[in-house]
C-alpha cells in the first residue's frame, strides 16, 4: 500500500486566519450597535423626563419657538372663547410654580393672580372640553408661535372637581369633638 502523506495547502491556512478576522468585524459592529442603542435609551429618557414644561420656561426661552412641547397652566376661565361654529376655542393659562404643596390652592391664587406669568392658548377644529372651566390645570401640546401665542394641538384638563373641596373659598372647617 502507498502511504499518503497530507500537508496543509496555502490555501487551508488561509482559511483558518479568515474566521478570526470576521469575529473581530463582529465585535466592532455589535460594539457600535450598543453604542448607538445605549445612545437612544439615553436620550429618549432625558426627553421624557419632563412631562411638560412650565409658562415661564416656554415665555423666557426663544428656542422653543416653533418646537412641539407640552406645557401645564391653571386656565384663566374668563378668557375661554369658543366658537362652536368654526371650532375655533382661545384661552389663557398662568403659570403653575415647579414646586407646590397643594395643587387646589396654587391653581386658586395663580388663576386669580393679575400679576402671574400668562400664555395665550389658540387651538382650531375643537370641541370645547366639558372641563374646560376657571381654575383647572390644563396640560397642552403644541408650538409656539413666534406671535407669542402657542397653538395647541392637544389638550389635557385635569378635573378641578377633584380639588373643588379643598380650594381655599370652600375649606371646610372642622371643630373638635365636643367644641362647639
Amino acid at each position: 500500500m502507498a502511504q499518503m502523506a497530507w500537508e496543509k495547502t496555502r490555501s487551508a491556512d488561509k482559511r483558518k486566519v479568515a474566521p478570526t478576522q470576521g469575529r473581530w468585524k463582529f465585535l466592532a459592529g455589535g460594539g457600535v450597535l450598543l453604542c448607538i442603542i445605549a445612545y437612544l435609551v439615553f436620550s429618549g429618557t432625558m426627553i421624557g423626563a419632563r412631562y411638560f414644561i412650565t409658562v415661564e420656561e416656554v415665555l423666557n426661552n426663544p428656542d422653543y419657538v416653533g418646537q412641539t412641547v407640552r406645557i401645564s397652566g391653571a386656565v384663566i376661565g374668563s378668557t375661554i372663547d369658543y366658537d362652536p361654529v368654526t371650532g375655533r376655542l382661545h384661552f389663557t393659562i398662568a403659570h403653575i410654580p415647579p414646586q407646590y404643596e397643594d395643587l387646589a390652592t396654587v391653581l386658586h391664587e395663580v388663576a386669580n393672580d393679575p400679576t402671574a406669568v400668562r400664555l395665550h392658548i389658540a387651538m382650531e377644529e375643537e370641541t370645547k372640553p366639558d372641563l374646560l372651566q376657571h381654575e383647572a390645570q390644563a396640560i397642552i401640546a403644541g408650538r409656539m408661535g413666534e406671535d407669542g401665542v402657542f397653538y395647541a394641538t392637544e389638550l389635557l384638563l385635569k378635573c378641578p372637581s377633584r380639588f373643588q373641596e379643598n380650594t381655599p373659598g370652600n375649606m371646610i372647617h372642622l371643630t373638635p369633638a365636643g367644641r362647639e
